[in-house]
């Protein structure tokens, strides 16, 4: 019955010893997961303050174009309008 007591009892140790390992294990990957989780945020925080940077150049830039196309269209049109006044000063015989 020695041997048997001797053999249960280093069982019941490595049983105990492998608990302990497990729960330092399980420990060690909640603090991991934690740190994972917080870079996972601060990279989504960084991606959206780059996409709004991004969205307000982009909106920034169609207004600047659509200004400039606006007064490219107005000079275009007093062109037009010059050129057609002339025209008809020319049909009415006004022109020199």
């Amino acid at each position: 019955m020695g041997r048997m007591l001797e053999d249960m009892t280093r069982l019941n140790e490595e049983i105990q010893a492998l608990r302990g390992s497990r729960r330092a294990f399980l420990m060690e990957l909640s603090v991991d997961n934690r740190d994972r989780q917080r870079d996972v945020l601060d990279m989504v925080a960084h991606f959206a303050g780059k996409q709004t940077q991004t969205a307000t150049r982009l909106k920034d830039g169609r207004i600047e174009f659509m200004h400039d196309l606006r007064r490219t269209v107005r000079g275009q049109l007093r062109k037009v309008r010059a050129d057609i006044a002339g025209a008809r000063r020319a049909w009415s015989g006004e022109a020199a």
